[in-house]
This record gives C-alpha cells, sequence and structure tokens, in this order.
C-alpha cells in the first residue's frame, strides 16, 4: 500500500471513530445560526436583553460560550513542546507578515473595491480586518487536525500585537492612508488599549491559564496517559456545546438587524468571502512552500483567516452607535466566517493527504 493510499485509510478511519457531534458539524452549526436568528426576530427584546447582561462593553453570554468552547482544546495542548513552535521562524515570521501587515492591507483594498459608495459597511470590515482572531480559530484549528501547540504560541503572538497595533492601524486605515490615496474616507477609530487588553485577558488569558493549570495538575495527578485518555475524553464535547451555544447567542442578539436588512447584508457579504478565500488559500499555499508540515500550514491558515469578531463588533458599536452600518458590516462578519471556516476545515482535511506525497503528513489523529 502506497503512502497515499495509507493515509486516505487513516483519514477513513477517523471519520469513522467520530461521534455523531462531530460527524455532522455542519448541520449543528447552520441549525444554530438558523435557530439564533430565529429567536432574534421571533422573541421581542431578547436582543436588548442580552446586550445588557455586559461588563466593560463584554457581552457575558458570548464570554461564557467562548470560554467553555477554548478550555477543552488548551487543556489538550503540551506546554511542554512550545520551545519547538517559538524555535520555527518559518511559522513564527509567516504568521507575523500575514496578520499584521497583509491581513489588514487585502480587507482595505477589498473593502474599498466591493463598497466604494458605502462608507460605513467599508469602515466597518477594514474594523474587522485590523481585528485578528484569538478564540474561535483554536476550535477550527483542533477540527481541522493543526498543530494545538502551534496555534496556543500564535493566537499568543496575536494577542500582544493585538493590544499594541490595533489603535495604530486603524489610525493608519482609517485616517492616514485615505488621506494619502486622495479617498477623503477620513474616520477616527475611537479604542483604548486598556479595552483591547481586557478583550485579549478574557477571551485568551482566563481559557489559556486554566488549560495549562489542568494539564499540569491533571498529568502530576493521572500521569500524561491518564491524562489523556481518561480526562481528555470526558471534556473534549464541551468545545463544541461551547461553539454552538456561542454561536445561537450571537445570532440572537444580531437576529432582527440581519433578517430586516437583506440586500445590505449581501453586499457586505461579497468582500468577506473573497477575503477568507485569498487569506486561507494564499496562506495555505505559502506554507506549504515553505515546507511546512500539514499540521502547521493547516494552523498558520486557520489563524490568518480567522478573525476576532467580538473585538470588531464592540469596537465598531462603542465608535459609530450599535445601529452604524459599522456595526452591521461587524455583526455580518460571523455570518460568514463561521459556514465558510467549517467548510475551510473540511477542505483542509481534504488536502491532508496530499501532504503524503512529500512525507509531510501525520497519519494518526492527535491525541486527545
Amino acid at each position: 500500500m502506497t503512502r497515499t493510499e495509507t493515509a486516505t485509510a487513516g483519514e477513513s478511519s477517523v471519520v469513522a471513530k467520530l461521534s455523531t457531534l462531530d460527524r455532522f458539524l455542519a448541520v449543528w452549526i447552520l441549525a444554530a445560526m438558523a435557530a439564533g436568528l430565529g429567536l432574534g426576530r421571533a422573541v421581542p427584546g431578547l436582543n436588548d436583553a442580552l446586550a445588557e447582561v455586559e461588563i466593560g462593553g463584554v457581552s457575558l453570554p458570548i464570554a461564557l460560550g467562548l470560554l467553555v468552547m477554548m478550555y477543552p482544546v488548551l487543556a489538550k495542548v503540551r506546554y511542554d513542546r512550545l520551545d519547538a513552535v517559538t524555535g520555527d521562524r518559518r511559522l513564527m515570521i509567516s504568521s507575523l507578515v500575514i496578520n499584521w501587515l497583509i491581513g489588514p492591507a487585502v480587507m482595505f483594498a477589498l473593502a474599498w473595491i466591493f463598497l466604494p459608495d458605502l462608507p460605513e459597511y467599508r469602515t466597518g470590515l477594514i474594523v474587522v480586518g485590523l481585528a485578528r482572531c484569538i478564540a474561535m480559530v483554536i476550535i477550527w484549528n483542533d477540527l481541522a487536525c493543526g498543530d494545538r501547540e502551534a496555534t496556543a504560541v500564535l493566537v499568543a503572538l496575536n494577542s500582544v500585537f493585538q493590544v499594541l497595533a490595533f489603535g495604530l492601524l486603524g489610525w493608519f486605515y482609517l485616517e492616514l492612508l485615505p488621506g494619502w490615496l486622495g479617498l477623503g474616507d477620513g474616520r477616527h477609530l475611537d479604542i483604548s488599549m486598556g479595552k483591547i487588553a481586557l478583550n485579549v485577558v478574557i477571551f485568551l488569558g482566563i481559557p489559556l491559564l486554566a488549560g495549562f493549570l489542568t494539564r499540569r495538575i491533571g498529568e502530576s495527578k493521572l500521569g500524561r496517559e491518564g491524562y489523556e485518555t481518561r480526562f481528555l475524553p470526558r471534556i473534549g464535547p464541551w468545545a463544541l456545546y461551547g461553539l454552538l451555544f456561542t454561536i445561537v447567542v450571537l445570532f440572537a442578539l444580531q437576529g432582527k438587524t440581519i433578517t430586516s436588512r437583506p440586500l445590505d447584508v449581501a453586499r457586505i457579504a461579497v468582500p468577506l468571502l473573497a477575503y477568507f478565500a485569498i487569506m486561507w488559500f494564499g496562506t495555505f499555499a505559502l506554507g506549504k512552500a515553505i515546507g511546512l508540515a500539514y499540521d502547521r500550514t493547516a494552523t498558520l491558515a486557520f489563524t490568518a483567516a480567522g478573525n476576532n469578531f467580538e473585538l470588531a463588533i464592540a469596537v465598531a458599536i462603542a465608535t459609530f452607535g450599535v445601529t452604524s452600518g459599522q456595526a452591521l458590516s461587524g455583526v455580518v462578519g460571523p455570518l460568514i466566517e463561521v459556514p465558510v471556516l467549517v467548510a475551510l476545515v473540511y477542505v483542509s482535511l481534504a488536502w491532508r493527504r496530499r501532504f503524503a506525497d512529500g512525507q509531510q503528513l501525520t497519519l494518526a489523529p492527535q491525541e486527545g
């Protein structure tokens, strides 16, 4: 049997072992989106009631869902292997360049190309492009059998740059660059480093610390094998439960807005679709070209394509108002991102077999 045939057989066995929840993930996610939109539309005042449950501009229901979603995945990370990731200069440099130079520039260009006559929506999309993903990417990467340790390092790196660079890049892309290009669309982005830091602490710091402590304490009590074979399978399904809960809450919050403005949503969706395709496929091709193994290539691609929708929505609402076009662009972001990245998980797994020809494929699924 050739290596490619072995890889295909390995993929089939992995699929066969998936639980019902995992195997029909796309169905459950679409159902969660529909349920959230339906609840937001059908239940009077639900979106306002959910929006009021927040602290410092952070929605507590969404925060709860994201924390439940991220904790099991971060508890699976083998933190003693992080040195091998930080020593991979190809991965680290590529991630920084793609996330903080190329990603925002691509979104800026697409926003102006597709929405030249709609400045509010255009500004909202640019804000989405500045908010690099530090949360949901963890579960997309895990579903695609990416490198968990690399994901932990890259999202931590993104979180540091998010605190330091978000405001600066907002000024550059919304005020300085349009003036240089004679576009005359200068917009001020009023967001403090403290608020961004709070966002990072809640959506990455808390689950990362919980996952690290769980791994350390669990291994000390059960040993590595016992921890990964007995404990992790018990908490594993909660990642997807948290994801589905987050999706329902998110779309319930904005269900009325989305369903009442379908043509505007369609206009905003087009550049978003182009953005996700360019970022994911371009980064995946780059990873393969520079010789990264499949798991790190997948990690690089998903961290490049994903965005921190919670931060983008919070910034848009705080700066421009809850009923603004900028806020609607932020809301449409996850409406498009969630199903697209779910589809890209399956595309990524299909590409996994092609790496066998270069002997870069890990045939066995990750532990836990």
